[in-house]
């Protein structure tokens, strides 16, 4: 039975629940025609006690379970000492296979005394300690990560060094296999794994200058922590293709990330990677420069550094900030993807 229910000996527990033997004893069984004899009564007081206590096991202790609800159907057992039978409520035994005790109809006296005997010594007795000596299973909730690419929408701003932001997260995606395609918070919008770790893909379509008011949503409905936050956006003030990661910092001049930071209310405390994209020759205007193209062979030098960028993220989410600005703002990455 043991092997049926996957149930671990209590003799390695060392643990035993006293209030289970009152519970227990309700199911023992007393009837004319088949008199409850003190081993019957003793086996049922077992079976019944070391099943509730898998069920007080799991679900973190006797403070959090409601007893009441375990009297429900959807596993039976035939104890072969009664004739009802035994229900209880749990997700996790609900794809069970049926009883491996026949009925009672079905045993003879040589069989149920065998199984008796096998029952009565795979159970161990139950003595008493207090409820706070129970285990409890803690189950920690993982956020997930949210990486957002800033850049405008619509076809007109595509290819621009303004949406280099929108390109990296566009190339995760695809090396991830996580669709983004649906709108949801006035962002395209993406849910998948990066390995294990469950993250969320977004790219505002709110146009860059206000692009907190998609990204501030998302954190508060997630209840995603900023350190879990990673933005990905161009910098002037960085050499085409360079990337850079930090832990925190200011916006830079930036509107996206100032419309971020805004909506964050003042807290600059999150990552962001930071993509170069040169700074404008000669008096050519800034905001010109950066909803330019790029040209041929610079086309080719950022396709080399998004290709760094999705990597820098998987290392982020997996393995940790420092391990990630590691790779990205040595020059011993570049080598190791060339």
């Amino acid at each position: 039975m043991e092997d049926f229910l996957g149930i671990r000996d209590l003799n390695e527990e060392k643990l035993v629940l006293s209030p289970l033997i009152e519970i227990s004893q309700k199911y023992r069984g007393s009837y004319k025609e088949r008199p409850a004899t003190p081993h019957r009564q003793q086996v049922a007081k077992a079976a019944a006690g070391k099943f509730l206590w898998y069920f007080l096991s799991w679900d973190g202790g006797l403070e959090t379970m409601r007893l009441g609800s375990i009297a429900s159907s959807i596993t039976s057992i035939w104890f072969p000492c009664r004739r009802r039978r035994l229900s209880f409520l749990s997700p996790q035994l609900v794809s069970l296979s049926p009883s491996p005790f026949p009925s009672a109809g079905g045993v003879n006296s040589k069989n149920r005394r065998i199984m008796l005997q096998s029952i009565s010594t795979s159970f161990s007795p139950l003595t008493p300690v207090a409820s706070s000596e129970l285990p409890s299973v803690e189950v920690k909730k993982q956020h997930p990560w949210l990486v957002v690419g800033l850049g405008n929408p619509g076809k007109r701003y595509q290819g621009t060094r303004h949406n280099v932001g929108f390109e990296l997260l566009d190339a995760i995606a695809e090396a991830e296999g996580i669709p983004v395609k649906s709108v949801n918070f006035k962002s395209l919008f993406g849910k998948g794994f990066i390995g294990s770790v469950p993250v969320i893909l977004a790219k505002p379509q709110t146009f860059m200058n206000v692009s907190g008011e998609s990204v501030a949503p998302i954190v508060s409905y997630y209840k995603i922590p900023l350190n879990q936050v990673i933005v990905l956006y161009d910098d002037l003030d960085l050499p085409l293709a360079k990337l850079r990661l930090l832990p925190k910092g200011g916006h830079g001049g930036h509107n996206g990330m100032r419309s971020i930071i805004d909506r964050f209310k003042g807290s600059r405390d999150f990552p962001r990677l930071r993509i170069g994209i040169g700074r404008p020759p000669g008096k050519m205007d800034a905001a010109n420069f950066v909803l330019a193209s790029f040209n041929r062979s610079e086309r080719e030098e950022l396709d080399f550094a998004l290709q760094r960028g999705v990597e820098a993220v998987r290392i982020l989410v997996l393995e940790g900030f420092n391990k990630s600005a590691t790779f990205v703002n040595t020059t011993k990455s570049m080598e190791q993807l060339s």
